[in-house]
C-alpha cells in the first residue's frame, strides 16, 4: 500500500477532544489533508475545574460517527472509499482511547480495510508536515502537549532520539495550575495567556527551574510552588496583581522552552527545529523562539494554529507517512488495545 493513492480516516479521542479527518495519501508525494472536524469538550469540563475522564468517554462516543459523517459530507466521500482507518492508541486517558479504537476496529471490520493504531505525540511531531511549508528530516523536535514536555531528534518517521523531557510537571501542566491558582478557571492555559498580555512580567521573580542544569531536561513543578507562595502572600490584594503574576508566569515557562530549544540546537548541530503541541500555540513562545532562531540561522517550523491542538488530522497524517515509510503495516486484526501510557521513542522503528 506505500506506493499507492489511498484516502485514510483518523480519529482521535485521547483526552477531551473529538476530532476526524481525511488525509490523501498519493504514492510517494506529500500527504495532503482534505478536510477535517473536532469538537472541544471544554464548556462541559468547565463546571468541574478540570477533565472528568468518563464524561469524556461519554461524549467520544457521541461525537465520533456525526463528526465523521460531517467529513465525508465535506469531501463528497462515502465510507466506502476508505482505504485505512487510524486511530490513536496512546497515550492519554484509557477509556477515551478505549472509544477511538472500537469505532476505528468496528469501521475496519464493517469495511473490510485494515486500521492502524497512532502514538499520539507521533501526531502532533508529524503535523507541520501539513503546513505549505513543511520541515525537511532532520530536525530537533520540542513537544509541548498536555502533561509531556520533551525535545526529540527526528531523523525519520519513526526515528525518534529522546534527548530530554519534564521530570515533574509539563509546560502545559504548569500554565493550566497556575492558572487555576489565580482564579482563571479551566481551560487555564489560554486564559492565564490572554490575561498576561495586560501584565508586566518583571513586576515578580519566578524561578527558571533546570535552566542552568547542563542537561536538556525540564521541571515546571518548582514553578507552580513559587506561584503558589505568591498568591498566598498577595491574599486579597491578588486581583490588582493578578495581569502582572500571570505575565511573570507565562515569561518563566517561555525562557525555559526557548533557552532548553536553543541547547538541543546546539548539542545536536541541526538547523531545523520543530515545536508542536498546544502550548506550541502560545504567541509569547512563538515570537521570543522565532527572533531567537533567526538570529541562530535556525529554521523553525510549527503546526497551522487550528491544528495545535488535539485534532484527527494529525492522526491520519501520521498513518500516511507511516504508511509511505513502510515502517508498520497496517492491519486485518480488529481485536485492540490501548496504551495509556507510552514512551515515543519505544514505537516500531525502521529495519
Amino acid at each position: 500500500m506505500s506506493g499507492e493513492s489511498i484516502l485514510i480516516l483518523g480519529i482521535e479521542s485521547s483526552c477531551d477532544e473529538t476530532g476526524v479527518a481525511l488525509v490523501q495519501s498519493d504514492g510517494n508525494s506529500m500527504p495532503r489533508l482534505l478536510a477535517h472536524a473536532l469538537h472541544s469538550q471544554v464548556e462541559m469540563h468547565q463546571a468541574y475545574g478540570g477533565v472528568v475522564p468518563e464524561l469524556a468517554s461519554r461524549d467520544h462516543i457521541r461525537r465520533v460517527l456525526p463528526l465523521t459523517s460531517h467529513v465525508l459530507a465535506q469531501t463528497g466521500h462515502s465510507l466506502s472509499d476508505i482505504d485505512l482507518v487510524a486511530y490513536t492508541r496512546g497515550p492519554g486517558l484509557a477509556g477515551a482511547l478505549l472509544v477511538g479504537a472500537g469505532v476505528a476496529c468496528a469501521l475496519g471490520a464493517a469495511l473490510d480495510r485494515p486500521v492502524l493504531g497512532i502514538h499520539h505525540l507521533e501526531g502532533h511531531l508529524l503535523s507541520p508536515f501539513m503546513s505549505p511549508d513543511p520541515p525537511q528530516f532532520p530536525f530537533v523536535a520540542l513537544l509541548v502537549s498536555g502533561g509531556h514536555t520533551q525535545l526529540m531528534r527526528v531523523d525519520g518517521v519513526g526515528q525518534y532520539e529522546l534527548l530530554g523531557e519534564t521530570i515533574d510537571d509539563a509546560a502545559g501542566e504548569a500554565f493550566d495550575k497556575s492558572a487555576k491558582l489565580l482564579g482563571l478557571g479551566y481551560p487555564g492555559g489560554p486564559a492565564l495567556s490572554r490575561l498576561a498580555e495586560r501584565g508586566e512580567a518583571q513586576a515578580f521573580k519566578l524561578p527558571r527551574p533546570l535552566l542552568h542544569s547542563g542537561n536538556l531536561d525540564f521541571s515546571f513543578a518548582g514553578l507552580k510552588t513559587a506561584v503558589l507562595t505568591q498568591v498566598r502572600k498577595l491574599g486579597e490584594d491578588l486581583k490588582n496583581h493578578q495581569a502582572d503574576l500571570a505575565a511573570a508566569t507565562e515569561a518563566a515557562i517561555v525562557e525555559v522552552l526557548v533557552n532548553k530549544s536553543l541547547k538541543a540546537m546546539e548539542a545536536t548541530g541541526l538547523g531545523v527545529l520543530v515545536v508542536a503541541g498546544g502550548v506550541g500555540a502560545n504567541r509569547k513562545l512563538r515570537e521570543q523562539l522565532g527572533q531567537a532562531c533567526t538570529k541562530r540561522q535556525v529554521r523553525v517550523h510549527y503546526p497551522a494554529l487550528e491544528l495545535c491542538s488535539d485534532n484527527g488530522a494529525m492522526i491520519a497524517m501520521a498513518a500516511a507517512m507511516r504508511m509511505q515509510s513502510g515502517i508498520q503495516p497496517a492491519s486485518r486484526h480488529y481485536g485492540f488495545d490501548v496504551l495509556p501510557r507510552w514512551p515515543l521513542d519505544s514505537i516500531e522503528r525502521p529495519a
